[in-house]
């Protein structure tokens, strides 16, 4: 079996989703020639706003061959939520246990009767500054050297214009435009028959994760950073530039703490001077009063 049937739940979710979606974005899809006809593939889609999944599954769905996605497993405890995420045959993810293998078994199992698993490799939303997408968890790597099924890469924007990334109200006017740009299966052939150690699993995510980011930049129109991003690495850089930033300013602070020390003493040694000079004019004082009395004593003698 190659192709899902639209099933109740689908529809229903369908009838509920696109009228608002239609409405709220234009839409520039490309690249649909891209998405197989027939038989299993992954999709592996870059993730910049919390509307990505309902935008994403409204493009796939227009191609006919039906998205099931790996979704967190919360999003399966909803009464209603929970019943349309059942209905329309998604993975539920519990991350860090292992109930996670079991999600990617069942990925396995899906994409082998002919399905279509859609992944957001980096797990998140974007923590890019630029919005450019991450470094990507093997998940989907693990899926595909297991299956040799195809990896679609596939780029999208405008739903991060509408709500960016953790904003927490959207953005209504000017209407958005939903773009997707989808690429050419990624050439995985230089790692099929080895073994999925996790070197080999960091390489094929990021060969994956790397024609995403192509995509992204040809449907920007800018040109695409060197690398990936990597949230660990730039914590680790920040907190190294802070502590790095912390010792000159530690000893600014000791330099001018001496200074001050210095210049009170110096205060101090001068009042103290002059307290010395105001004691000893009186001193002389009295002395010349004290002749003056002496010497009237002598005149009175």
């Amino acid at each position: 079996m190659s192709r899902r049937r639209i099933g109740f739940w689908y529809r229903l979710a369908a009838a509920i989703a696109k009228p608002p979606l239609t409405v709220l974005f234009k839409r520039d899809w490309r690249g649909k020639e891209n998405i197989p006809a027939e038989g299993g593939f992954l999709t592996a889609v870059n993730h910049n706003s919390y509307l990505d999944p309902l935008l994403y599954a409204h493009f796939q769905y227009n191609t006919g061959r039906l998205p099931r996605f790996l979704a967190k497993a919360s999003l399966f405890k909803p009464f209603f939520v929970g019943a349309v995420m059942r209905g329309t045959g998604q993975i539920p993810v519990v991350r860090a246990s292992a109930d996670a293998a079991a999600a990617y078994r069942s990925a396995v199992e899906a994409v082998n009767k002919g399905e279509c698993v859609a992944f957001y490799p980096e797990g998140t939303l974007t923590r890019d500054p630029d919005q450019w997408p991450m470094v990507g968890k093997t998940g989907v790597a693990r899926v595909a050297l297991l299956t040799r099924a195809p990896v679609i890469p596939i780029a999208q924007w405008g739903g991060n214009e509408f709500l960016p990334p953790y904003a927490k109200k959207p953005s209504f006017w000017p209407r958005k435009t939903h773009r997707v740009l989808v690429g050419p299966p990624v050439d995985l052939s230089a790692w099929h028959g080895k073994e999925p150690t996790a070197e080999v699993l960091r390489e094929v995510t990021g060969a994956i994760m790397t024609d995403v980011k192509h995509l992204l930049a040809e449907l920007r129109g800018i040109p695409a950073p060197d690398g990936l991003y990597d949230p660990r690495k730039a914590a680790k850089d920040a907190e190294r530039a802070g502590t790095s930033a912390a010792a000159p300013a530690a000893a600014t602070a000791s330099a001018a703490t001496t200074a001050s020390a210095a210049s009170a003493a110096s205060a101090a040694s001068a009042a103290s001077d002059k307290d010395n000079d105001a004691t000893a004019a009186d001193g002389t004082g009295g002395a010349d009063t004290g002749g003056g009395q002496g010497g009237h004593g002598k005149g009175a003698a």
